[in-house]
């Protein structure tokens, strides 16, 4: 029975991760910023599979929040076997509208927070000589995508830090992955006032991405594509030219209208 520490595990793809986790019987730290819905998860996934859930509620948006996500876990003798750095947020729309209170909360949480918790965990995973690291990147982390662009350029991060990191554990019995999905249909879209009905691309389910996800990350594959499509899509920037490849990710995004 393995520890998993999952970031934004109250909805969406966190949520799911908890879940199939918890199904195949593993320890969890859920970690988001709604207590009550993290208490209500918590409750729920240890009652139905007899396994312990522990709740920490934090704002990862806040600059100390990884140091005491950390110190809790190790004053509480949590040994964390793997992190799923799920939280993530985004703003639809053009780079010029979006909010400026938006831009350093979402660096914050898409980049530094999963950063720093990397950083705080992986040298004991690598002193243990197992488990690993969850990234959960985008496909839109291949190229900059107009209407998307802060979003995308942080997902970006995320995939060349964790293809880093995985170079460096490797062979250090420790797994990074970085999975790239495409649309999931979870609700965050709307969060992010993006509307769904203008993708042009086909949405699948948070239970698709986290399945293949785990599958990935026990192959210790260095990107992980959730279906056919996103590794084609993937696959297929190697024969048009960069331009059209960012022309492409907005037009499958539908925000952007020229």
């Amino acid at each position: 029975m393995a520890v998993i520490l999952i970031t934004g595990a109250s909805m969406g793809i966190g949520e799911a991760f908890a879940r199939e986790y918890a199904r195949r019987g593993n320890h969890l730290v859920l970690v988001a910023r709604s207590r009550d819905r993290l208490l209500a998860l918590g409750r729920e996934l240890g009652s139905r599979y007899s396994i312990a859930a522990n709740v920490f509620a934090e704002d990862l948006s806040d600059a100390g929040a990884t140091e005491r996500i950390y110190e809790y876990c190790r004053s509480n003798g949590i040994v964390i076997d793997i992190l799923v750095n799920c939280a993530g947020l985004s703003r639809a729309g053009e780079f010029t509208q979006m909010p400026l209170e938006k831009f350093d909360e979402i660096v914050s949480v898409n980049m530094l927070a999963s950063a720093r918790l990397a950083r705080l965990f992986l040298p004991d995973m690598i002193a243990a000589g197992s488990g690993g690291i969850i990234n959960v990147a985008s496909l839109g982390g291949l190229q900059g995508v107009p209407g998307l662009g802060l979003y995308s350029a942080t997902k970006s991060f995320m995939i060349t830090l964790s293809e880093a990191m995985h170079m460096e554990v490797k062979n250090r019995g420790v797994s990074v992955v970085a999975v790239c999905p495409g649309f999931i249909d979870t609700g965050f879209l709307e969060r992010t006032g993006h509307d769904a009905s203008v993708i042009r691309l086909p949405l699948y389910s948070a239970e698709k991405v986290v399945r293949a996800a785990i599958k990935g990350f026990e192959k210790n594959r260095l990107r992980i594509f959730p279906t056919p499509l996103d590794a084609v899509l993937s696959f297929s920037q190697r024969f048009v030219s960069r331009e059209v490849t960012i022309w492409l990710s907005g037009f499958f995004a539908g925000i952007v209208k020229r």
